[in-house]
């Protein structure tokens, strides 16, 4: 059995709006979120710009990829996040803008957001009332705290809660 080295997750939230924001004009774009597929594969590689293999994520069975997409431009991958759904909760494995959404270049704010949203979202579809957990980098268990409203179980371990994530489902998903 491979030995599952866990990294902090290091997603920074810029802004919670209730789709994908231009940065530049202010503009709102709604999105969906739907599984990532083989063919989407070719464009979310290290040679592209992302950080993560997601070649490699997946392939781990247990897990299910999902790419956030403005709506009516399916192929153009806005942020991809990687879930588990645990037998009480739902495990965020990795969360990761595209290339073209980080830095101070980046094209649309809210997508770090948008994608853990989803996330609470699943957790609900599958019975677990919104509970989403994941580990992050040491220096950003604050940040979660104040954006998420997650909570710092110990160690690198943060939790969102009921109250928490229906905060987050109803600003993404209020009219879906």
């Amino acid at each position: 059995m491979k030995k599952d080295n866990e990294i902090g997750l290091d997603f920074m939230i810029d802004k919670l709006t209730n789709s994908i924001e231009n940065v530049v004009t202010g503009d709102s774009f709604a999105t969906e979120i739907s599984i990532l597929t083989a063919n989407d594969l070719k464009t979310a590689t290290t040679k592209n710009g992302w950080l993560f293999n997601w070649k490699d994520e997946f392939k781990e069975p247990a897990r299910d990829i999902y790419k956030l997409t403005i709506v009516n431009n399916p192929t153009i991958i806005q942020g991809l996040i990687s879930l588990e759904v645990k037998s009480d909760h739902v495990y965020m494995h990795l969360v990761e803008s595209a290339p073209f959404n980080k830095g101070k270049t980046k094209v649309y704010s809210g997508v770090p957001g948008n994608l853990v949203a989803f996330a609470c979202k699943l957790s609900f579809q599958r019975g677990h009332e919104g509970n989403i957990s994941f580990l992050s980098k040491t220096l950003l268990v604050d940040h979660y705290i104040k954006t998420l409203g997650a909570f710092h179980f110990g160690g690198r371990v943060m939790i969102i809660e009921t109250p928490a994530a229906l905060k987050l489902i109803n600003k993404y998903f209020q009219n879906k």
